[in-house]
């Protein structure tokens, strides 16, 4: 079965009591037992839930996985795999990590004695370079947010191996349809499935996919456990938007290219980031691994943060708003939006600047973003 026919069959079938074509939503908390000690396969919705057993399939199948964990975020799914791991472990982390991991892991998670060193892993040397005796992951985003850095999965995916080390990675940016970790290496592949598998910015989701059966039963454990499901009709959703995946994110990438070739050729623009782009730095790894460029873009404005507020106030096609990975245009500013919580000089230090913008191209067409970006740049 290829990709685009998995996004709309794979792991559904018509409902068997009704022959319903849309899988139904089981929104109940509880299930009537048939006797003692014998049910249908559900007894109370934390631990299991029909509609979500049939996202979990389904997502697991696009990623080329046998196992598919769903959470009720990203972060909640990210925070259940971490609960693997006991004190005294060490994590290696990419360093222009989603401001909401780095969050977990500087604030919570260092008071239970787990440690982390932050590399560029675009540069595989450095993670290699940063393993001690007691790494236990090394956890890679790629392209990261919201610098775009690109990492070569296989040549980590063979280091991880080499040293017997966990391996995961969020590709939240690239989702299936561009990228599946699994097939270079990696052992646990995480979505926000907030962004562009749901697509439609209506819930927020999470889910850790893998082919390692003691891990899945782990994370099963966890997510039973912790609770942090995600409701039935959220699942309902995630569902119908994975439908058009493919054509979106075909969309995106289509829209993205052109409107990061048109920002790299605007006076006003000090610097564009797009892996569709030859001057980014990683663009041969992102080519050769990637299916396309997803629809992320960053950029520096000439000018530093009076220009970047300029430019956000005065667009309007284009939505000022905080999420990414959606039909809509969506334009953010990381240093006071997303990645407000991390520390000014380590923002610093990992590049994210005060100047920074980071677009999340919609489906629009593209004409209309770029005249709506022009004339927000003209009053810059």
């Amino acid at each position: 079965m290829k990709f685009d026919t998995k996004v709309v069959r794979a792991g559904i079938l018509p409902d068997p009591s009704t022959g319903a074509i849309v899988p139904p939503i089981y929104q109940s908390a509880t299930y009537v037992l048939e006797e003692v000690g014998k049910d249908k396969g559900y007894d109370y919705t934390r631990a299991s839930n029909p509609t979500r057993e049939v996202l979990e399939n389904n997502l697991a199948a696009l990623d080329g996985g046998k196992y598919g964990i769903c959470y009720a975020s990203g972060m909640a799914a990210v925070d259940s795999m971490m609960k693997l791991f006991t004190s005294g472990d060490h994590i290696i982390c990419s360093d222009d990590v989603y401001g909401g991991v780095s969050r977990l892991y500087n604030n919570l998670l260092v008071n239970y004695d787990l440690s982390f060193t932050y590399v560029n892993s675009s540069n595989p040397q450095e993670v290699e370079e940063a393993i001690q005796e007691n790494t236990k992951l090394i956890w890679i985003e790629t392209p990261t947010n919201p610098l775009l850095k690109v990492t070569d999965l296989d040549a980590v995916g063979k280091i991880a191996k080499k040293h017997g080390i966990l391996y995961g990675v969020d590709s939240t940016f690239s989702t299936p349809a561009l990228l599946r970790p699994l097939e270079y290496g990696a052992d646990i592949t995480m979505h926000s499935t907030t962004k562009y598998l749901s697509g439609h910015n209506q819930i927020i989701g999470g889910v850790l996919i893998t082919n390692n059966e003691e891990l899945s039963e782990k994370f099963k454990f966890i997510q039973k456990t912790v609770g942090a499901v995600p409701s039935p009709f959220d699942c309902w959703l995630t569902l119908l938007g994975i439908k058009t995946l493919s054509l979106r994110m075909n969309r995106h990438c289509e829209n993205a290219q052109a409107i990061g070739e048109f920002l790299e050729s605007h006076p006003k623009v000090e610097r564009v980031t797009y892996p569709g782009l030859p001057s980014h730095p990683q663009h041969d790894i992102a080519k050769e691994q990637m299916e396309g460029y997803s629809g992320m873009i960053s950029m520096e404005l000439k000018g530093g943060i009076p220009a970047g507020i300029a430019l956000m106030n005065n667009l309007e096609l284009c939505s000022l708003a905080e999420s990414l990975g959606a039909v809509e245009t969506m334009i953010t500013h990381p240093a006071t939006m997303t990645h407000a919580d991390v520390p000014k000089e380590e923002r610093l230090a990992r590049g994210l600047t005060d100047g920074l913008v980071r677009l999340s191209v919609g489906i629009e067409d593209k004409d209309d973003i770029i005249a709506d970006l022009n004339q927000a740049l003209e009053k810059v």
